[in-house]
């Protein structure tokens, strides 16, 4: 084996396959990358059994060959050199050998044939969308996916695509992210519950482009195709969360909001709500909604701080506490100008909704107040 390639294309490709690389395996070879050479194209593939991840860099081959090399090693010695032509090669003894400019590194090596193959996913639905588009859907929902392995369905999303809708949803037990997208061609109505590290790798693979990025999905298997890479995921098993059933559909406060403002108000407040002084606990900002008005508020042992917002306000007045970090993190993965945000009463869920259309909706579960 023997290529030419420039750093930048090399490292784009390393970046890319990286996290399929397991980190505690009993398998050393999956600590490595496999690399394959094909007419004037290099192939990486990593795969820690559950996420598979395979890119294809353009080089120059001038011969043939695959081998498989730790990946951790192989990706920082690329990405300390400097930004020029890089030769990469397998000498007599197997050595990997990785020359540029005046540095000569030599590497071992693993046996590709003892690589495991990706799983081959045979595909039973499938959608197409652009890769600017996907990757706005996974950024504006993935922080809501839940971290807890005590319940694994929600440490992924769910794709759902009905009635030529995407909708992509998470769910942590205490807020809810979906946004939706209308698709282009018609489709069959399909769900799959992805895992969240796999939606975060796809996210850093996918580019600010309208080039289609196909999904499909198979009995247990998840397949994300671009152009030049592949991503081959497990399937959560397991019900996820009803959530149409769960979304409020009537509301008895309604206040209409310059997204910005109100983000910007609740960051100030979440100052004094993360106590310095006692950083185990978390306080609740109180929101009151009166008439043509909303007041934001927090007293704790630290201080206490009040900002008041002048808005459109319909329905009842209402006293409402939350945990400040759950609306933050909603109204950071809004674009839109202005917002609607709907209560029910102090103990039922808020909701975060476009002032027109149904593109998107953020749910947050209150917290109770303590009486005064």
């Amino acid at each position: 084996m023997k290529i030419v390639c420039y750093k930048d294309t090399i490292l784009k490709a390393i970046n890319s396959v990286i996290k399929g690389v397991a980190s505690k395996t009993t398998m050393p070879i999956l600590e490595g990358v496999l690399l394959q050479t094909n007419d004037n194209s290099l192939k990486l593939t990593t795969y820690d059994l559950e996420l598979g991840i395979e890119y294809v860099a353009e080089c120059e081959v001038q011969d043939h060959g695959s081998t498989v090399v730790n990946a951790t090693m192989f990706s920082e010695i690329i990405r300390k050199l400097p930004n020029t032509e890089i030769k990469i090669s397998l000498n007599e003894k197997g050595l990997l050998e990785i020359e540029c400019e005046g540095s000569l590194y030599k590497l071992a090596t693993m046996n590709p044939d003892e690589y495991p193959e990706l799983p081959r996913i045979e595909v039973e639905n499938s959608i197409k969308i652009d890769q600017v588009t996907l990757r706005n859907m996974i950024k504006k929902t993935i922080f809501a996916v839940s971290t807890e392995e005590s319940r694994p369905i929600f440490t992924g999303s769910l794709f759902e695509v009905k009635e030529g809708t995407l909708n992509v949803v998470s769910v942590d037990g205490f807020r809810l992210a979906m946004h939706s997208k209308k698709l282009e061609e018609n489709v069959n109505d399909f769900k799959a519950v992805i895992p969240g590290k796999t939606l975060m790798e796809v996210n850093k693979i996918l580019e600010e482009s309208f080039e289609p990025v196909s999904i499909g999905v198979a009995k247990n298997q998840a397949l994300f195709q671009m152009e030049n890479c592949k991503v081959v995921t497990r399937i959560i098993d397991g019900e996820f969360l009803d959530y149409k059933n769960v979304i409020p559909e009537n509301w008895e406060t309604r206040i209409r909001v310059d997204k910005s403002k109100i983000q910007d108000s609740f960051e100030r407040i979440s100052l004094i709500s993360s106590s310095t002084i006692e950083k185990e606990k978390k306080y609740p900002v109180k929101v009151n909604v009166g008439a043509g008005n909303v007041v934001i508020s927090c007293t704790n042992q630290t201080g206490d701080a009040k900002e008041e917002l002048f808005v459109e306000t319909e329905g009842k007045s209402l006293e409402v506490g939350f945990n400040p970090k759950y609306l933050l993190d909603s109204l950071k993965a809004i674009d839109d100008t202005e917002v609607f945000v709907q209560f029910g009463s102090s103990i039922s869920p808020c909701l975060i909704k476009p002032i027109e259309g149904d593109s998107y909706v953020y749910m947050i579960l209150p917290i109770r107040l303590k009486e005064d």
